[in-house]
């Protein structure tokens, strides 16, 4: 059977509304860093795989650091989620409704609008995840045990992508151990793709031994410090809310069907894996995100359930309706004022994925905001200063969405190179700085044991930015006391 040319032209919808918005409120805070990774190429880094950063600095040393250059991937990985979800379908035996419809939820879930708006490994994800159970469907219809091989390369491509990967391939290993698929288990193709995966991820694996395993201490603070814990019922309601509520029974039923449908028994498994996986991250404290990755599956399962409903056509233009109503939480297509009148209208109010105060923005659509303005009010201060301070001047940030603002507005507004002891930033290190230091935000006392003149200089705001980047005074310190490579390991901060 054909893929449906719906599924097509539904792909090339959700790339046209990303180009036509891609700016949407500014850059987002993370982005600033993928670039930052990008222009340090390694092996790792204390919060990521390394897969992204190089595409990253490719793709930026080819065309430049822009919006554009950043911004146009993601949009391309959410046209490809389109299809691949019409592709899963197909594969379980659904016709073009069924394909359609699948695309259509695929489409419409705000949370992959939001996703795939902006740089981050998270548009990429399911990609890789759906990639590896679209090889294991082509494997349960023809038996090829080559096909394992691909299965590897995905899942070790999924892995430099995001460590978030282990708990698909968790998930899928118990989701086939529990449908007792004892053929998939014995054959010896399975266990050379894991090998497959292993080896791309081998590197990544050296550098974070090479490093003390950054990531492992990354993982163990967020999810101590950052990452706010949801109660089993809100939990639940964060994966109907974000994939859209009229995606909701498509994808419990396709969720339903591979669990005990007959026509599905060959892959049991990936039902299974879909609980596994959501019973592992609601322990783990996981942010409601996390499972997104494994819904193209269930909604492509739902489809072919529904394509034999009754009243199926009703679903379409719901869905349609839907994904009009829901795109401003996906995509800035409002400015905020109205954004925040349309929310109150439609009672949406968001729950916090971290224990962090909120301003009246949203985090996702309030880190987006203030960027430009801190760089400038830091150039503003940096330009006071007497030439033979400014040549020995750098930029201190609190956090790698301050320090990557700054290395990104660097060359137009003429600043010194950023520093900071967030994540990777820390890692890199102090180079040649500390004779100078311009500090934004943090307390004085800190910054007085190690410098005998701390100067307060200017001060941060914007009316939309997270409540913890404003009002930060911008420091001048000068006469360090001492070397600050010697304080360095102080102000490591991996969160």
């Amino acid at each position: 059977m054909r893929l449906s040319r719906i599924v097509l032209l539904l792909a090339l919808l959700k790339l046209a509304v990303h180009v036509v918005f891609i700016n949407g409120y500014g850059i987002f805070r993370d982005e600033f860093y993928y670039l930052a990774c990008g222009r340090h190429p390694a092996w790792g880094y204390v919060d990521n795989a390394p897969l992204l950063p190089w595409i990253t600095g490719l793709t930026t040393s080819l065309f430049g650091e822009s919006i554009y250059s950043i911004r146009i991937l993601p949009a391309l990985a959410g046209a490809g989620l389109v299809l691949l979800t019409g592709y899963l379908a197909r594969e379980l035996g659904g016709g073009r409704f069924a394909q359609a419809l699948a695309a259509l939820c695929a489409l419409v879930a705000p949370i992959w609008l939001g996703i795939q708006h902006t740089l981050q490994n998270n548009a990429f994800e399911p990609l890789f995840w759906m990639g590896c159970v679209l090889v294991y469907l082509r494997f349960q219809h023809t038996g090829n045990q080559r096909l394992w091989l691909w299965f590897g390369v995905l899942a070790g491509l999924g892995l430099l992508n995001k460590h978030s990967t282990f708990f698909f391939g968790f998930g899928f290993f118990a989701g086939l151990c529990i449908a007792r698929d004892w053929k998939t288990l014995r054959s010896r193709w399975f266990w050379l793709g894991g090998v497959v995966a292993s080896l791309f991820y081998l590197p990544h694996a050296v550098w974070q031994a090479a490093n003390g395993w950054p990531f492992l201490e990354f993982a163990r603070n967020a999810a101590r410090y950052k990452n706010a814990i949801l109660p089993p019922v809100q939990f639940v309601w964060q994966q109907i809310m974000p994939m859209n509520p009229f995606t909701f029974p498509v994808w419990i039923l396709g969720l339903g069907a591979l669990l005990v449908a007959a026509r599905f028994k060959a892959c049991r498994a990936l039902g299974w894996a879909y609980l596994v996986m959501f019973a592992t991250f609601f322990l783990l404290h996981g942010k409601n995100y996390y499972l997104v990755p494994a819904y193209p599956m269930l909604l492509a399962a739902g489809g072919v359930v529904l394509e034999k409903w009754r009243f199926r056509a009703v679903l379409i233009p719901l869905l349609a309706v839907s994904g009009i109503v829901v795109l401003p939480f996906g995509i800035p297509v409002l400015p905020p004022e109205t954004f925040l009148r349309y929310a109150k209208a439609l009672r949406v109010e968001e729950v916090p994925e971290e224990r962090q105060k909120m301003g009246p923005l949203p985090q996702y659509q309030a880190d987006m905001f203030g960027w430009k303005e801190m760089a400038e009010e830091v150039a503003r201060v940096y330009h006071t200063l007497p030439p033979q301070d400014q040549a020995r001047a750098c930029v201190y940030g609190q956090n790698y969405g301050e320090a990557g603002a700054i290395d990104f507005f660097r060359p137009k507004l003429g600043l010194p190179p950023a520093i900071s002891g967030h994540n990777s930033y820390w890692l890199w290190g102090p180079g040649n700085c500390g004779q100078v230091l311009i500090v934004i935000g943090g307390n004085p006392d800190d910054a007085r044991k190690v410098y005998g003149e701390v100067t307060p200089a200017g001060k941060t705001f914007h009316p939309y930015a997270m409540p913890y980047e404003n009002n930060r005074v911008i420091w001048i310190c000068r006469q360090p006391k001492v070397n600050l490579k010697s304080v360095w390991p102080r102000v490591k901060n991996y969160i």
